[in-house]
């Protein structure tokens, strides 16, 4: 496993859309090892691999709840509303209030290419949404509000 340098705010790779991930082999395994060591390096609760300059349909979370590897994932459905405050490993010392949902239900693939589906609600809700946005090149300060700097 390898810490990845994690791009910032700026880098034209954050503003694209990601590809699907067609090959589940141990390339794809090495991403998500060194995406693991990388957030918990970092201190995060989610990492997308565009935010490690790969432009592949892949992000982590690692909440409370539990840790979730995510490979083309689809957020099948979304209710409620949540707003908090949020910030990004790709924005550092920067911190906005966003609106997600507060129950989104997510269907994707593991690292081994088996389909699953993910009921999630709360802040695990909020950090899927987070990540998924990555992966159409979205960065969450572009839907925040009162947008605060450390």
């Amino acid at each position: 496993m390898a810490i990845r340098n994690i791009v910032k705010l700026g880098d034209p790779t954050l503003r694209k859309k990601s590809f699907e991930v067609t090959d589940f082999g141990e390339k794809t395994k090495q991403l998500l090892n060194d995406m693991k060591e990388t957030l918990i390096k970092a201190d995060g609760a989610g990492l997308a691999a565009p935010q490690v300059g790969i432009l592949r349909r892949i992000f982590i979370v690692n909440t409370e709840e539990g840790y979730f590897e995510c490979i083309n994932p689809q957020i099948l459905s979304q209710s409620g509303k949540q707003v908090g405050k949020e910030g990004c490993l790709s924005v550092p010392n920067k911190w906005g209030n966003v609106a997600r949902p507060m129950n989104v239900t997510l269907k994707a693939f593991d690292r081994n290419g088996k389909p699953y589906t993910l009921k999630a609600e709360g802040f695990l809700a909020r950090a899927i949404c987070h990540e998924y946005d990555h992966l159409e090149g979205i960065i969450y300060v572009d839907k925040a509000t009162d947008i605060e700097e450390d």
